[in-house]
């Protein structure tokens, strides 16, 4: 249909949902929103600025390029499916065909081992640009041996098979994050929820609390993902000057998890109480401290800044906390490809393509499984695809080679 030039993104939303009949109630709804939040954007109280959100309005109103809601002069191709990953059908298989009978008992179960076999995947998973493929080669055997020490131990043993089931299906979550259908990242983060809960253990808790919470915020409920990580930091407050620094740890990654969220829903007062929280943590915490899984430590603190500011929209308080960051401080690999896609981000937002186009390749040559499957990266690339500097296209369509976007875009 023909929408007139100078309507603004909400009126050109109206326009298309009363066009497609729909209510602002059932739009709401297949965005996972409620019609209160539509209608402000709908009115211009609100602007629409996150993409994942706006992609998936754009498929529910049947359109192929995002820019028709929001009047932008650059194509945004509206994607039909998740990403692929060669190593992702074994893991559904073990995820998805849990077996009803129980295994065969096959001697003690050395639960210590497990554990350890857990821990040393988590490295693996931060310790490589390649972290997608090499973690899938062992998932399956590892979310097998771990359902089946849960059910072939007893008493204090089971509890440590639960924790360590916990973290399997945590790891599980964030190997197949933007890969794996919708049903079965809900699976496997209430999969590890209950395993912690059935533990008993306040860390294990918060920790999988710390994993739902990303599922529901990249799914686009906001509210909710900050409901499930403060009610987590809430049960383990109490423990804390008394716990292990791992403890702490996972506190500090709860409250910059809530810092991302607040950020991203465009509320900067919040945003910054919750990073000074998780900073506070970091202050507590001896120097070198990272936490196992969610490398919560000084450095990632610092990082996070970045983060909170991009989200903010406030690019140069963005860049300028970056200047100040060593990002050799942060041991994980994939963190720190993603610290350079927040410079991406911060770079395109000024309107600094060539900046912008520099730090995405390095980012895509420390973690090139990061950028490739990490939505805002993939975002970042398309646009410096189509509008980079005439001299740099031929760059700029070379990385968007490497991530997948030529051929879908």
């Amino acid at each position: 249909m023909d929408i007139p030039a100078d309507l603004s993104a909400g009126e050109r939303i109206r326009l298309l949902r009363e066009s497609r009949g729909k209510t602002r109630e059932m739009l709401a709804s297949m965005c996972g929103r409620g019609p209160d939040w539509l209608k402000k954007i709908e009115s211009g109280e609100r602007e629409l600025h996150n993409t994942s959100l706006t992609l998936k309005m754009a498929a529910a109103l049947q359109l192929s390029d995002a820019s028709i809601l929001t009047g932008a002069a650059t194509p945004m191709t509206v994607p039909t499916g998740r990403l692929e990953h060669p190593g992702m059908p074994a893991v559904w298989d073990a995820v998805m065909t849990r077996r009803l009978s129980p295994p065969p008992a096959g001697g003690p179960v050395n639960v210590a081992d497990l554990q350890r076999r857990v821990d040393r995947t988590w490295i693996q998973w931060h310790s490589t640009g390649e972290n997608r493929t090499e973690v899938s080669k062992v998932l399956p055997r590892m979310i097998r041996d771990a359902e089946a020490a849960v059910r072939l131990t007893t008493g204090e043993d089971r509890r440590a098979a639960l924790v360590a089931l916990s973290d399997v299906y945590r790891l599980t979550g964030q190997a197949t994050a933007y890969v794996a259908p919708a049903e079965m990242a809900w699976v496997v983060a209430d999969r590890a929820m209950s395993a912690a809960q059935d533990a008993d253990n306040p860390a294990a808790i918060a920790a999988a609390a710390w994993n739902m919470g990303n599922i529901l915020r990249e799914t686009e409920y906001p509210e909710e993902a900050l409901r499930v990580v403060l009610e987590a930091a809430d049960l383990i407050r109490p423990h804390l000057d008394t716990a292990p620094d791992d403890w702490r740890g996972v506190y500090g990654a709860l409250q910059l998890h809530a810092a991302v969220t607040a950020a991203r829903d465009a509320r900067a007062g919040d945003a910054w109480r919750y990073w000074e929280a998780g900073d506070q943590v970091a202050k507590s915490l001896p120097t070198a401290y990272v936490h196992p899984s969610t490398v919560f430590g000084r450095a990632n603190v610092d990082f996070h800044q970045v983060s909170v500011a991009t989200d903010l929209r406030t690019a140069r308080a963005a860049l300028a906390a970056a200047d100040e960051i060593d990002p050799d401080s942060m041991p994980s690999i994939e963190r720190r490809a993603r610290l350079w896609v927040e410079v991406g981000r911060g770079h395109l937002q000024r309107g600094d393509r060539t900046a912008a186009l520099h730090v995405m390749k390095l980012a895509h040559e420390i973690g090139a499984e990061t950028v490739q499957f990490t939505p805002s990266a993939r975002t970042v690339i398309a646009e410096l695809w189509r509008q980079a500097p005439r001299a740099l296209r031929p760059e700029a369509a070379q990385l968007a080679e490497k991530v997948g976007l030529r051929e879908v875009s």
